[in-house]
Parts: structure tokens; C-alpha cells; sequence
């Protein structure tokens, strides 16, 4: 159980009356599969053990009172009146409600603490993670009986509407669909999943944070989103049925090579290259083969660097310090880039010389620690009784 499941269930007891719904609503990390959701492409994501916990209960006098144990700050609003507020974390939570009451889910006021362990700004959607779970609570709460992936598209209209980040619906999706020991192939098109074993009691994940916020991940995030369409463009006047790079084989790439821009082209390759990553990712996995899954995190973190251009100086730092420490299989940038994290497997028995080692070199090129966390595969999004 999440360490802070009894520290949020005593802060609900000092605010509000009442046995609260408790729930646990995890981050996610995503093994390999980058920059492919827009593209209708594949993705290989996990939920964490670090998480977001809830104490929710419902109130009858239609107010939504929120409590944030993290900010030490709480926010009031009538049901259905809702505003964006300039403390920010209330709209993640806002824009949830206000969903289920646009959906015609009927829910009340209700009484809310949460606060959580996943690293904020690091990459692993601790946005997804509110979101998620404030469904979840809403769905339990109120008796809705709502199906998951009704609560995954409401968690994601909310951040795209209601705080206003166009995201795609893979961190919505693994949090609510995780599970533990297991990871989850995810079509972003058909939005059909497989579930592989991620259970080697010898190899952990670890994510690595560069401290370094992505103040350019937001407008060349739409940048390389418009050269990816561009390619796609090119190629359907040789195949009309291609709707996304998706669709797209290298072999179609390298035929129609001289009418792409070259940067474009770059970019093109990098996405249908990395949608075959996943499926020989998957593939390895299903015969336990990590040796191989490791270094096609390797060959994915190339690709960003070099072909996609979404990593920087302090990524490419930390990835080729953990790929110096004996016993890391694989080691990659992980996210939108220009910052954020990187994602490495390392063996269990190598972990206490990757922490001292990436930290050293990584401190010794930049002039900052990085924060290293090591990360557990879990359940996605659940409730929980303290007993």
C-alpha cells in the first residue's frame, strides 16, 4: 500500500466527518513507444507505484471543497460553477466534474483530500493521475457504473478542455488499466491493448530526473507534430488510404525520399522506426528477453536524439552515464523531451552503484544532482480500505 494511503486518510479525518472513499491513483512510466501516440502508432507504458491518493466523500450541499495536502491549500466552488483558478492544481480536479456534468452523469458535492509521491514535472503524469483518480472516486461515490473507458475519455477531455494541454489518452488509459507486473502495448488508433509480464524480480526501472523543466516541450512538441503531418501528406498522394505515419512502411519512405524535406523525412523515419521498436519490444518481452528489450531502449533514445531531435544535452548526460554502470541493460529519454527524465533497466544487484555513479558524473557535467527514483510496476487506479 502507498505510505501516504493513512497519511491522507488522518489529513481527511482533521477536515471534514465522515469515513472517506480511499483510492490510489498511480503515474506511469512508458518503456518505448515515444512521440507515436499522435501518430496512431504504439506505445509501452506501466503504472507506478508512485501515486496520487484520495479520501473523497460525498456532501449534500452541491459545494465541491477541495483540500490539497501537497500545496498546504484548499479551494470551494459550487457544483457547476466552475472557473479556472490561478492556484492551478484545482482546474486538473475542476475539469473532471465538469465532464461528468457535460456527459449527463449525475454527481454531487463532494468532500476531497489528496496529495501524492509521483515527482512533478519528471514525466510521469502526475496531471493523468489526478485526473484519474478524481473519475474513479466520482464514478464509486455517486453509482454511476460507469465502464473504464468512459472514465479514461472523460479524465482526458479534462485536461484537454478544461486546463487546456492537448494530450493524447495513453496516460489517462495505463492509469486506469494498469496492472501489476505487467505492462500494456496500446494501439492509440483502435485504442485495442495487449498486456506483457514485466515481473523479473532481478531487474528494476529507474527514472532519473534531470531537474530541468521542458520550457520548449510545449511549441516543438506542435512543431514536430506538424512535420509528421506534413509526411503524411507526401506520402498519401502516392497511397490515399494512409491516414497517419501509422500506416507508413520504411520501404514507402525510402521510395518517395526525394520529395521530403529532409528534416521532415528524419522525423517520419524516427516515428515508423519506433512503432516496430515496440512490437520487437513486446515481442522480446513475451520470451523474457531483456538483453534485447534493453537495447532497443537504446536504439529508441538514438532515434529521439538524433533523428527526432526532442533530447538535450543534460538527457543525453544521463543516459550515457547509466549506460557506463555494469548491469544496465538499456537507457533511454522518456517523454516529450528538452528535459524531464530518462528510463534506464538496470539489474537489482547494480542499483546502489547507478545511483552513486549517474549522480556523480551527471553532478560533475551539469553542476546539479539528478533525482533517482526507483520504480515498481503496479495496479492502475483502485480503491483501498485501511481496515
Amino acid at each position: 500500500m502507498n505510505p501516504l494511503v493513512p497519511v491522507i486518510a488522518d489529513k481527511y479525518r482533521r477536515h471534514f466527518p465522515g469515513k472517506p472513499l480511499l483510492v490510489v491513483s498511480p503515474g506511469r512510466v512508458n518503456l518505448i513507444g515515444e512521440h507515436t501516440d499522435y501518430n496512431e502508432g504504439f506505445v509501452l507504458p506501466g503504472a507506478t507505484d508512485k501515486a496520487v491518493v484520495f479520501a473523497v466523500s460525498p456532501r449534500a450541499d452541491g459545494l465541491c471543497h477541495l483540500v490539497s495536502h501537497d500545496f498546504e491549500q484548499e479551494f470551494r466552488c459550487e457544483l457547476g460553477a466552475f472557473h479556472r483558478s490561478p492556484l492551478r492544481w484545482p482546474d486538473y480536479l475542476q475539469g473532471v466534474v465538469d465532464q461528468f456534468l457535460k456527459a449527463g452523469h449525475r454527481v454531487g458535492g463532494f468532500s476531497c483530500v489528496f496529495g501524492g509521491d509521483i515527482p512533478v514535472g519528471a514525466g510521469m503524469s502526475s496531471s493523468a493521475a489526478i485526473e484519474g483518480g478524481l473519475a474513479f472516486a466520482l464514478n464509486v461515490l455517486f453509482g454511476l457504473e460507469l465502464d473504464s473507458l468512459t472514465l479514461v475519455k472523460l479524465a482526458q477531455k479534462a485536461e484537454n478542455e478544461f486546463v487546456g494541454v492537448r494530450c493524447g489518452i495513453m496516460d489517462q488509459f495505463i492509469n486506469i488499466h494498469g496492472r501489476e507486473k505487467s505492462v500494456l502495448k496500446l494501439d492509440c488508433r483502435s485504442l485495442e491493448f495487449e498486456r506483457f509480464p514485466f515481473e523479473r524480480e532481478d531487474l528494476r526501472v529507474v527514472v532519473s530526473d534531470t531537474l530541468v523543466r521542458r520550457e520548449l516541450a510545449s511549441s516543438e512538441y506542435n512543431v514536430r507534430r506538424g512535420q509528421c503531418e506534413a509526411g503524411v501528406n507526401v506520402l498519401r498522394t502516392h497511397d490515399p488510404s494512409i491516414r497517419s505515419l501509422r500506416d507508413a512502411t520504411l520501404d514507402l519512405l525510402r521510395e518517395h525520399r526525394a520529395e521530403f524535406d529532409p528534416v521532415v523525412f528524419r522525423r517520419c523515419d524516427y516515428v515508423v522506426r519506433e512503432n516496430t521498436r515496440v512490437g520487437d519490444a513486446c515481442a522480446a518481452l513475451a520470451r523474457n528477453d531483456f538483453a534485447v528489450f534493453g537495447g532497443l531502449m537504446n536504439l529508441s533514445h538514438a532515434g529521439l536524439r538524433d533523428d527526432y531531435e526532442v533530447s538535450s544535452a543534460e538527457l543525453d548526460a544521463l543516459v550515457e552515464a547509466a549506460r557506463r554502470v555494469p548491469g544496465v541493460l538499456g537507457s533511454r529519454m522518456m517523454g516529450a523531451g528538452f528535459g524531464g527524465c530518462t528510463i534506464s533497466l538496470v539489474e537489482a544487484g547494480a542499483v546502489p552503484e547507478f545511483e552513486a555513479r549517474v549522480g556523480r558524473d551527471y553532478e560533475a557535467e551539469t553542476g546539479k544532482p539528478p533525482k533517482i527514483h526507483v520504480i515498481r510496476i503496479e495496479a492502475g487506479t483502485h480503491a483501498v480500505d485501511l481496515a
